[in-house]
C-alpha cells in the first residue's frame, strides 16, 4: 500500500546559517526595524511614529494628494494606507475628502493641527537622521540610498 504522506526533507542547519548570514531580505528587514525603533523612540514624546511622520510628510504639498499617489510613494497598498490614515484622522491631523474630478477617488491633506505636529516632528527627524548619517560615515548615506534605490 502506498502512503499519501509527503516525504519531509530535512534542511541542514548549515543552510539556516547560510540564510541568516547572506539573505538580503533578512538584513534589510533587520536594519529597517532598527531604524524604525530609533525614530519611533525619538518621536514618542510628541506622540508620533516614524510611519505616521512619513505619511504626514508625504501630504506636505501645495494641493491635496490623491490617495493612489501617496500609496505609491510610501509603497503601501490602499488598505494599509486607509488604516494608517484613520488613526491620523481621528486625531484631527489629516483630512480625507472626495476628489471632485473623480468621485471614486479620495484626496488627502494635513489639517492645521497636522501641520503643527509635523513642524514639531521635523527637528526630531533631522537630529536622528544626522546621527545615523554620522554613524554611516562619509558617503555612506548616499551610497546606501543608491543601493537600496536600485532594488525593484
Amino acid at each position: 500500500m502506498l502512503s499519501n504522506t509527503p516525504t519531509i526533507e530535512v534542511i541542514p542547519f548549515s543552510t539556516t546559517l547560510l540564510v541568516r548570514d547572506t539573505c538580503l531580505c533578512l538584513h534589510v528587514q533587520r536594519a529597517a526595524r532598527a531604524l524604525a525603533r530609533r525614530f519611533d523612540n525619538a518621536m514618542k514624546p510628541i506622540g508620533l511614529t516614524n510611519g505616521q511622520f512619513s505619511l504626514m510628510m508625504s501630504l506636505n504639498r501645495p494641493q491635496p494628494a490623491p490617495m493612489s499617489q501617496v500609496a505609491a510613494l510610501l509603497a503601501m497598498d490602499r488598505t494599509t494606507l486607509t488604516a494608517a490614515l484613520k488613526v491620523l484622522e481621528r486625531r484631527g491631523l489629516v483630512e480625507t475628502t472626495v476628489d471632485p474630478k473623480d468621485r471614486r477617488g479620495r484626496l488627502l491633506r494635513l489639517t492645521d493641527d497636522g501641520m503643527t505636529m509635523l513642524s514639531a516632528a521635523l527637528p526630531i527627524w533631522k537630529r536622528v537622521h544626522a546621527e545615523i548619517d554620522a554613524e554611516l560615515g562619509e558617503g555612506g548615506p548616499a551610497e546606501l540610498r543608491a543601493t537600496l534605490g536600485g532594488i525593484k
